[in-house]
């Protein structure tokens, strides 16, 4: 019986042998360049080529296969034009097809649209310029994507950069003061001043109930006064923020900040004094022997549950200063009761940690100042405060929420009934007042 052989397979080695088209050899060639440059670049050029190849599949789809005729044909192909597509922080040129309807309108190829979007460039250069990258060394910081790529990439250059970040943070700006507070509920307001190039900026941060961070806005003057002040707040009331909210409002003892806060929200809107200021503030008036022991004494203070009893402590503490360091004592006394407020309402454990003092903020504030550090000339117009917007945006992209944030619905509680009772005792005042806005 004669054996019947099956079909006829070729081993590995004499596949290898077998000649391969131009075409494919042709591209091989090139990857095997890229290649050299590293991975990455090798995944440019084969990422170009897929763009390639995505966008002629559309024009296939929209138009139908090349060469055929189809009597039902709604478009037709019109050849091929110059574009470009964002790729690694940079502008590469790419030959993108175009598409006609049979009334000679142009159709959108909505893959190269779709690569062709600018907003991942701007994206790059905020991340780059904020991260300290200046406008010069943009390209070199890029990743790598060729040779080839790198020598056509074009929007690398100084003034190009430069275009593109401004435009970013002007948005970047517009949308933080544009915000819209009206489904916002509150719980504390943060506000300090950040001086740059002799201006400075008011900004307020906003935690929310759920315990969450949120940049409110800024505004721009000469000094840190009354009316910047008043001129934000009376900002963020017309954005929609309702100030009957709860709010307990966390300054450094700033008199202009709290004259605002006064004006805007009322005459009992509920203030707490950052400590570590007021503790600077005193420990700065006193000699290095005195401060350890006066420092102890002000921080068992505010441990105390009982806010009359820390009263009592904080003035003793400062009588006695008053005899051989009498302005060491009145910066004590200056505020004291706002230092206790945290403790009046009840408030202990984690969330007193985190708001006696002004560090939610600050920390903000040093993002920011981060973000600008090497900027060596300031010009005028709202460069400042594209810069500063940037900042406090970058700093919401980290953010956290507050330790101690499942006490807040007990601090909301506890304003509304010190609200209540205010009201109780002097009904009159209350009915009378209304809210001041800029």
């Amino acid at each position: 019986m004669k054996k019947v052989s099956g079909p006829q397979v070729a081993t590995a080695s004499e596949a290898m042998e077998l000649p391969l088209p131009a075409e494919i050899m042709e591209v091989l060639g090139e990857l095997v360049g890229a290649a050299r440059e590293g991975l990455l670049a090798l995944s440019v050029g084969v990422g170009l080529r897929v763009v390639h190849e995505l966008m002629e599949t559309e024009v296939d789809e929209v138009v139908g296969p090349k060469g055929k005729w189809n009597p039902e044909r709604t478009a037709s192909r019109h050849g091929h034009e110059a574009g470009s597509m964002t790729l690694g922080g940079r502008r590469v040129p790419v030959e993108r097809p175009r598409v006609r309807s049979v009334d000679g309108q142009e159709l959108p190829v909505q893959t190269y649209e779709y690569f062709a979007d600018r907003d991942p460039l701007s994206r790059a250069v905020m991340d780059r310029m904020l991260a300290g990258v200046s406008t010069r060394k943009f390209a070199r910081v890029g990743e790598p994507v060729g040779e080839q790529v790198k020598q056509t990439a074009t929007a690398t250059g100084k003034s190009s950069v430069s275009e593109v970040f401004i435009e970013r943070t002007r948005t970047a700006l517009g949308e933080l003061m544009a915000r819209r507070l009206d489904d916002v509920r509150l719980a504390v307001m943060m506000l300090d001043g950040l001086d740059i190039a002799e201006r400075t900026h008011i900004v307020a941060l906003g935690i929310s109930t759920d315990g969450v961070k949120i940049p409110l806005g800024l505004w721009e003057g000469s000094t840190e006064n009354a009316t910047l002040a008043r001129s934000l707040l009376a900002d963020l009331v017309d954005r929609g923020l309702d100030p009957s909210q709860a709010i307990l409002f966390v300054l450094d003892g700033g008199k202009a900040l709290r004259k605002a806060i006064k004006d805007v929200f009322g005459e009992h809107a509920l203030v707490h004094r950052c400590h570590r200021h007021k503790e600077r503030n005193v420990c700065d008036l006193l000699p290095e022997r005195d401060r350890p022991q006066a420092l102890a004494r002000i921080r068992g203070a505010w441990a105390l549950a009982d806010p009359a009893v820390a009263e009592q402590q904080l003035e003793k503490l400062a009588s006695e200063l008053e005899r051989t360091w009498p302005d060491a004592a009145a910066s004590l006394r200056e505020g004291m009761s706002e230092t206790l407020t945290l403790m009046g309402l009840g408030i202990t454990g984690n969330l007193a940690k985190t708001l006696c003092s002004t560090n939610p903020i600050e920390s903000m504030i040093e993002i920011v100042r981060h973000t600008q550090r090497n900027v060596k000339r300031w010009q005028d117009g709202d460069m400042r405060k594209r810069w500063t917007a940037a900042g406090m945006l970058v700093a919401e992209q980290q953010f956290r929420r507050i330790v101690g944030y499942s006490q807040l619905a007990q601090l909301v509680t506890a304003i509304e009934h010190h609200h209540q009772t205010l009201q109780s005792q002097h009904p009159i005042e209350h009915q009378d007042r209304q809210p001041v806005t800029v």
